[in-house]
């Protein structure tokens, strides 16, 4: 039978009968989340099941009591704030102080509409500071007005935590942690600490200098371990056995009593906590809520990893590719569980709906795949930061951005005459992709020079911390330029391509009509010609119409050959069978060529949109993307396995949800409205409309929550940042969605 345990966490309590016949105790959780050591108890078997309970339970409780505070103290996992108020004292630190810390919150709430919670508990189960409270923030639902501290009074550690879009920055936050809160606690003044924090950050709202609080040294661990052993103790023993018996035999009362109510349930009958027996489990999330919170889930980890992908970039550049690699398997596992996620967002928004059971599962699935991306970036974030160590390397960095600014003038340069020769050649559909590219591409180029201008200086005075956030905006605007700039060059390289394949296409096309034509007189008399004659009529009027636009001069090479080959390919279907297998293989690799071109093609430019355009552009549009790539690799396969018809129809799909994905990302910046057009950030100057727009700049700059948080705090101001939009950086959805700071005192 083996020897039974009851287990407690990591520790367990063994119960070994002595003789034959004893009884068995299941292997079940007790006391979990304490510390206890193995302790075996040799227990006589009892004359009744009640008596071994007494015992067994009077003994095991005794002990637990008994044993030092220090052995068995548990440690505190992120917690539930006290729902009564601001504070939340797990240790008891404040002592008859807590009223004086309450009116230093409520005058905080009352001058600046701003809550503090604070938190006293013993350690952080092991956990980071920061992580600790950043978590214990983002569970208890803490917003953009509510700021966080935490102190774990026996490992001398605290930390604090602010939204993103918290009308403090990071530089006013540490400025009250230095002066008001780290020497109070270094000094044992608890209550101190907490009123120093409500008073300091009432003062930088109100533009004043933060005040030192009044400090009295106070108990240097009221978390810590009683005093061991003592008269008390010996009381222990007694109390708890009678104690015990009572619990047990409260236990057994009880089950008799369910035991007979369940005689008087109807068969069939449930009778849960949620009766008048017990309690209702909670009600789920309706579905409309949870489906737009999985589109908004969506948003911010494609936009997480798009940044994160940007940081990589520049990281591999200067370090290589080995020491980035742990940093490139993470990014490779958040875009896998993300392709998972939008492919089933794909599913839910096509035209078979699912049931609400199914509906949910998805959602759910859907918010569980994007939490495993953000994890697993935010896990490697702490790293990659140490691997690129910004502040300490933050003179080469600016050097280094410098140079390819330079090389970027030249390129905008030479991309604005190519956009000019597109729109004199070309149909203005054929430049529409990218008719804003190079007006983007300026924008950037004049933030990215603001932000080397301030690194400049701020490296020169010495304050390298500061320097690495306008570092970190300069890389992604000098990034998002050279991604803008290939737009231009790519498309123009596409048109040419088009333009050369379009005249072989058009003969293509008139030989399959003529052998059509062929068949249709061909057809035995009675047989229905109505669908081929339908295909003929098409196909002639795509021919007709494309070569009136060749003729008129200005014309789209893309769009003429996307025409011609779908129209080519709905004639080729009903000529399938009067060819020769071989003749029809060619001409299927003939069209698929085509459309290839153009699939590949309408996926660039919506990439690269989406992706300079990130910061208004929602999950839609990105769906629809995510769903075209999936197409166009599936083509590619299909092509490979020598399924030239099966990679045709691939291709075209992708193509077609591409240029929706466009259309639709389209339609969001418009609503969203930037410097180019809308008014949603005009006039803001400094280049902080593209900036914004292109997710550069995070974190409710103008009041909107736009994209995730950043990895440094602040934002732009005139030449500097203010409170609330940092530029992005590697790393998830998770603690790099809020500031704070803290350590050791």
């Amino acid at each position: 039978m083996g020897t039974p345990r009851l287990c407690a966490g990591r520790h367990s309590v063994t119960v070994t009968p002595p003789v034959p016949g004893g009884r068995h105790v299941r292997s079940r959780p007790l006391l979990t989340g304490h510390n206890l050591p193995n302790v075996t108890l040799l227990v006589s078997r009892p004359r009744t099941p009640i008596a071994a309970r007494i015992l067994l339970a009077a003994l095991v409780m005794a002990w637990w009591l008994v044993v030092p505070t220090a052995q068995r103290a548990a440690a505190e996992q992120p917690i539930p704030l006290d729902r009564q108020g601001q504070i939340t004292d797990k240790v008891g630190a404040l002592g008859g102080q807590r009223t004086a810390v309450s009116r230093a919150l409520d005058r905080l709430y009352k001058d600046q509409r701003v809550q503090l919670f604070v938190v006293y508990v013993r350690d952080f189960s092991g956990h980071a500071p920061q992580s600790w409270a950043d978590t214990t923030a983002t569970r208890n639902g803490l917003g953009r007005d509510d700021l966080l501290l935490a102190v774990a009074t026996h490992d001398r550690q605290y930390a604090y935590s602010a939204d993103i879009d918290s009308p403090l920055t990071n530089d006013q936050l540490g400025t009250v942690a230095r002066t008001a809160v780290e020497p109070a606690l270094r000094q044992n003044d608890w209550s101190a600490a907490a009123i120093g924090a409500a008073d300091g950050f009432n003062a930088v709202l109100a533009g004043r200098p933060v005040p030192t609080p009044a400090i009295t040294p106070g108990v240097a661990d009221p978390g810590g371990p009683a005093a061991d052993g003592g008269a008390a103790t010996n009381l222990v023993l007694p109390v708890i056995v009678v104690l015990g018996a009572a619990l047990i035999g409260a236990y057994s009362f009880a089950k008799r009593k369910r035991r007979m109510a369940a005689r008087t349930t109807p068969r069939g009958g449930r009778q849960g906590w949620g009766s008048p027996g017990g309690t209702e489990e909670p009600a789920p999330t309706p579905l409309p809520e949870l489906d737009s919170r999985a589109k908004q889930v969506l948003v911010e980890t494609d936009d997480a990893l798009r940044t994160s992908q940007e940081e990589l970039g520049f990281a591999t550049a200067q370090f290589g590719e080995e020491a980035a690699a742990p940093f490139t398997d993470a990014v490779a596992f958040a875009k896998g569980q993300l392709t998972l996620a939008f492919r089933l967002r794909q599913q839910l928004d096509d035209a078979f709906p699912e049931d609400d059971p199914t509906r949910r599962r998805m959602l759910d699935e859907i918010i569980a795949r994007c939490a495993e991306a953000n994890d697993r970036l935010d896990a490697e974030s702490e790293g990659f930061d140490r691997l690129r160590a910004l502040e300490r390397n933050a003179p080469q960095a600016v050097e280094s951005v410098g140079a390819t600014f330079r090389e970027l003038n030249g390129r905008v340069a030479t991309a604005r005459s190519t956009l000019a020769t597109m729109r004199e050649r070309y149909a203005d559909s054929a430049s529409a992709p990218v008719a804003d590219s190079v007006a983007q591409a300026e924008d950037r180029l004049v933030f990215a020079s603001t932000a080397l201008d301030e690194a400049r200086a701020l490296t020169g005075a010495g304050d390298n911390g500061k320097a690495a956030v306008h570092v970190r905006a300069a890389e992604a605007a000098v990034g998002q330029t050279a991604t803008l700039v290939e737009t231009v060059e790519r498309r123009a390289q596409e048109l040419s391509e088009a333009a050369g394949k379009l005249a072989g296409a058009l003969t293509e096309m008139e030989t399959d009509l003529a052998d059509a034509r062929g068949l249709l007189k061909g057809t035995t008399q009675g047989t229905s010609t109505a669908d081929l004659q339908g295909r003929i009529s098409r196909a002639e009027a795509v021919v007709s119409g494309v070569r009136r636009e060749l003729d008129s001069g200005r014309y789209d090479p893309i769009d003429a050959l996307r025409r011609v080959e779908e129209a080519d390919a709905v004639l080729d279907e009903a000529l399938t069978g009067a060819r020769e297998r071989e003749a029809g293989s060619r001409r299927a690799g003939t069209l698929l060529d085509q459309a290839m071109l153009t699939a590949r093609s309408a996926i660039g430019a919506a990439a690269d949109y989406i992706g300079t355009h990130r910061g208004a552009v929602g999950s839609q549009a990105r769906t629809r993307l995510m769903e075209a790539q999936r197409r166009l690799e599936l083509a590619h396969a299909a092509s490979v396995s020598g399924d030239a018809q099966g990679a045709l129809a691939e291709a075209q799909q992708a193509d077609a949800l591409a240029r929706t994905a466009q259309d639709l990302a389209e339609q969001d910046v418009r609503s969203f409205g930037s410097g180019y057009g809308g008014g949603g950030v005009q006039g803001t100057g400094g280049g902080l409309g593209g900036a914004v727009l292109g997710g550069i700049l995070l974190g409710g700059l103008f009041g909107g929550g736009i994209g995730r948080g950043g990895g440094f705090g602040g934002g732009y101001r005139g030449g500097g940042y203010r409170g609330g939009g940092g530029p992005g950086s590697f790393g998830g959805g998770g603690t790099r969605g809020r500031m704070g700071g803290g350590g050791r005192f």
